[in-house]
């Protein structure tokens, strides 16, 4: 199972490594300057009785200035992704109070209800949706129909008391028999409270402080609708 959700609050959402087109540049620069110095270290040290030869020498010039060229290609296509990102991000930010679908942790107040969006498999005859906290360990199942229709999860356990405020995660499990035939994370509403750069695209803050990136969003709609 796979999710493109971190957590705000852990270095994941904070990443300290350098976006990969930064790293391409910052590469190609460093070859850049070793090249550099290669290439006057061989022009001052040459044997004056026996000189490099011209065309050598030109062709090595002429790698030079495709370097040098590709370095500075690079440098201006990683502003212009940073532009790009600052403009999506500028874009998103009405969505700031709507609901997006995704997969992502829900945020369970103590009260309310969270809508989830199965998506069993077409030979399931039975489907059970796991409820999960924040570090994987089970906390409820829940039988639910073999169907795509949204289902309201209401945060109680089975004897009708609310679950621990925070953030849950919903697995569904299609079963034909006794035959598990898929178990995947489950799309949920949540509501976005921010958005905030993630490398090179946009991420979108939950009640709970998990990023979902906005380009993993499959649905909007208006709480208010």
């Amino acid at each position: 199972m796979t999710t493109a959700v971190t957590s705000a609050g852990t270095p994941a959402a904070q990443t300290t490594l350098q976006p990969a087109a930064s790293q391409k540049t910052s590469g190609l620069t460093s070859d850049f300057e070793t090249f550099v110095k290669m290439l006057t270290a061989q022009a001052t040290n040459q044997d004056p009785l026996e000189p490099l030869d011209s065309t050598e020498y030109a062709a090595q010039l002429a790698q030079f200035s495709m370097v040098e060229q590709q370095t500075k290609s690079n440098t201006l296509l990683e502003g212009l992704q940073s532009q790009l990102g600052l403009a999506n991000m500028a874009a998103l930010s009405g969505w700031v109070g709507m609901e997006a679908r995704g997969v992502a942790p829900g945020y369970f107040d103590g009260s309310g209800e969270i809508t989830i969006a199965p998506n069993p498999a077409a030979a399931a005859d039975s489907v059970t949706l796991v409820v999960q906290d924040t570090k994987g360990a089970e906390v409820q199942r829940v039988t639910l129909p073999v169907s795509a229709d949204p289902y309201q999860w209401t945060g109680l356990d089975d004897d009708g008391n609310p679950l621990e405020t925070g953030e849950y995660k919903f697995v569904i499990e299609s079963r034909k028999g006794d035959e598990l035939l898929l178990q995947e994370y489950a799309e949920i509403y949540f509501k976005v409270n921010e958005t905030r750069m993630q490398g090179g695209d946009v991420g979108l803050i939950t009640e709970g402080g998990s990023v979902v990136l906005a380009s993993a969003v499959s649905a909007l709609r208006d709480p208010q609708s």
